[in-house]
């Protein structure tokens, strides 16, 4: 019989928890519940040493705005993975012919929009973390400059979970009811 050892290291910080987070080429709603657990970690854990961010970091000025980009970014990447998971439970379209599954249909409405309301909290979020950034002078960060596009997008208006959420809840109260109007002998 052979012992194997094998080496594991805690994980503590914010970083090592985002680094966790992850993106197949095929979805399922175990994988979004498994981003949302790490990328919820990464809020609320501590900070790595500036020496080991994902970015070099010069000074306290730098170090700062990393942190509020680094909490918006997470903030955004769950508003992702409430809808990718809101959508799996969401009925696009109410076919007369699922009639008698109706309460099923329902109770998985109800399921998405829990989903899309719990992504408006984060987006929230996300847009208090923007805030912040206002006051913070600009720093171009080599690594995470996706997180700074992000950034600019949301303050042009060409990402906006907002109106992306509120279309989806629209659209899915108007399913609603389209199930709740139908009658038991539809088919």
């Amino acid at each position: 019989m052979t012992v194997v050892q094998v080496w594991s290291y805690k994980i503590l910080y914010a970083e090592q928890y985002y680094k966790l987070y992850h993106q197949n080429l095929y979805q399922y709603p175990e994988d979004f519940n498994g981003n949302i657990w790490y990328l919820e970690r990464a809020l609320s854990r501590p900070f790595v040493n500036p020496l080991n961010a994902l970015t070099p970091i010069k000074d306290q000025s730098v170090w700062e705005r990393y942190r509020y980009l680094f909490y918006m970014h997470v903030n955004l990447k769950i508003v992702e993975q409430y809808r990718h998971l809101g959508s799996k439970y969401d009925k696009r379209v109410a076919y007369f012919f699922n009639e008698p599954w109706k309460e099923q249909n329902l109770k998985s409405l109800d399921i998405a929009e829990s989903y899309y309301t719990t992504a408006e909290y984060y987006w929230n979020e996300a847009l208090n973390w923007l805030k912040k950034l206002e006051n913070i002078e600009y720093f171009f960060l080599t690594n995470i400059q996706n997180w700074e596009d992000e950034r600019f997008r949301i303050i042009t208006g060409d990402l906006n979970y907002q109106e992306i959420l509120e279309r989806d809840l629209i659209r899915l109260n108007k399913v609603r009811a389209d199930f709740l109007a139908m009658n038991e002998n539809t088919y």
